[in-house]
């Protein structure tokens, strides 16, 4: 599943990508999300793995499991849930 919204540039920072997707899926509140996502992953980390400079932003795509999702962080600004 890939929201309309999230494909082509991070108008957001990825964390709150992920948050926004997730509770969209779930159909409920950014802020309902629980447990919180730093309980899964560094939130900063994310971000700075696609939004940084150097080598880090070189970064393609990072997987991990949240909220029964598995979720895949893609470079041009896509959140897919599976």
């Amino acid at each position: 599943m890939a929201p309309d919204d999230a494909i082509g540039s991070w108008a957001t920072d990825p964390s709150l990508r992920v948050i926004e997707t997730v509770a969209k899926a779930d159909g409920i509140a950014p802020h309902a999300c629980n447990p919180p996502l730093n309980d899964v992953v560094d939130p900063s980390a994310l971000d700075q793995l696609f939004m940084g400079t150097g080598p880090a932003a070189s970064f393609k795509q990072v997987s991990f499991e949240y909220r029964g999702y598995a979720i895949t962080v893609h470079s041009d600004g896509r959140v897919t849930l599976e």
